[in-house]
């Protein structure tokens, strides 16, 4: 433990190093109060990022009855980086940015935060340092990204503001449950869902793309009711299974909720890739698309409707749409938007000649 503790202070001075040569780096480019309200804002972030590592440093063991390791492991420490990175972007909230360099700051700093959600799991795995550490630090700096990220996506007015409504479900999930447990109500298991993961993995990635300045606006915004929905729902449903209002245990919710998983398999999925290539013609029929962008849409359009990678297909979409927004954006374009966005979130389902996209989605990295 004073290896773990040691190794981790290193780390937290380090941290404190890099912004404060940052703080100074924007000294020079913009002005002392940014610099400094930058500062200020990014340490105590980092602090709080600092302080969560630093509670969870007996769980640096693979489980309960485990021993703890030796060191905190490249996953745990790459996670680290993760909060580091989301505490850097936390110091651009509230701020008004003359150097338009500084925009992609922001956008950078969560992207990469994005993608290491993705490889810190990847590394604990092939490396064979799972630890309960790192998994409570992973779901603590998801719920602290979708918080920070949306307000400066707000502040850039690139997501509307009833999208915060994610970023506020995770926290009133939480605080219902130490609430029940005040109480001494119980608090009932959530069954593995992949599709849970899925959802909140997505969520950061469209806030990622959502700050990168080329996008437009007024489709990232439209988008934030498209993303947040799902997840909205999903929280609900797992609100009603913990605090007992569902009891999976039951024969008949079980069937429903499989009922409800293979008719949108069969049907539902199926039913948006229609509706999408209907609004897509539509829109095509009034648009000015032409060139390189119009046979890009195509060949997504393509990937949709014959379900061979549909999912890759409609991220294309979506990024079309984002750089070159049809004008006027009516409710062609809106309904397109969803049905691309509920593809990529959910699948193709049947119907499909190739869903390998599908299974990179779901699946652990590095896992054995």
């Amino acid at each position: 433990m004073p290896e773990l503790t040691r190794e981790l202070r290193i780390i937290g001075l380090l941290g404190m190093a890099v912004l404060l040569a940052a703080s100074l780096s924007l000294a020079a480019l913009e002005n002392w109060p940014l610099a400094i309200q930058w500062g200020l804002l990014s340490a105590l972030l980092w602090g709080l990022v600092w302080q969560q590592s630093a509670t969870r440093l007996q769980d640096n063991r693979a489980a309960a009855d485990s021993a703890l390791y030796p060191n905190l492991g490249w996953a745990n420490r790459l996670t680290i980086v993760r909060g580091f990175l989301i505490a850097l972007c936390a110091g651009f909230l509230f701020q008004r940015l003359n150097h338009a360099i500084l925009l992609w700051l922001p956008a950078g700093f969560y992207s990469i935060a994005a993608i290491l959600d993705r490889v810190d799991g990847y590394v604990a795995r092939s490396t064979q340092h799972t630890s309960l550490m790192g998994n409570a630090l992973d779901n603590v700096f998801d719920a602290l990204g979708l918080l920070v990220a949306p307000l400066l996506a707000l502040n850039f007015a690139k997501i509307h503001w009833s999208y915060l409504l994610v970023s506020g479900a995770y926290y009133a999930f939480h605080l219902g449950l130490r609430w029940r447990a005040h109480k001494d109500l119980p608090n009932f298991s959530l069954a593995p869902n992949s599709l849970r993961r899925t959802l909140a993995g997505f969520q950061m990635g469209y806030v990622a793309v959502a700050l990168w300045p080329p996008f437009d606006a007024q489709i990232a915004r439209l988008a934030s009711f498209a993303f947040m929905l799902p997840i909205l729902i999903g929280f609900i449903v797992d609100w009603c299974v913990v605090s007992g209002r569902i009891d999976m245990q039951k024969n008949r919710v079980q069937q429903f909720f499989n009922t409800l998983a293979t008719r949108s398999i069969n049907l539902g999925q199926p039913c948006l890739r229609i509706v999408f290539i209907l609004a897509l013609a539509a829109m095509l029929m009034q648009s000015q698309w032409q060139g390189l962008t119009l046979l890009v849409l195509l060949l997504a359009a393509g990937l949709i409707l014959f379900g061979v990678g549909a999912r890759c297909g409609a991220l294309l979409v979506l990024i079309l749409l984002a750089l070159f927004p049809p004008q006027p954006i009516g409710a062609t374009t809106t309904v397109i938007l969803f049905t691309a966005t509920w593809i990529m979130l959910l699948g193709s389902g049947r119907f499909s000649l190739w869903q390998g996209d599908d299974d990179w989605v779901e699946r652990h990295d590095g896992a054995s």
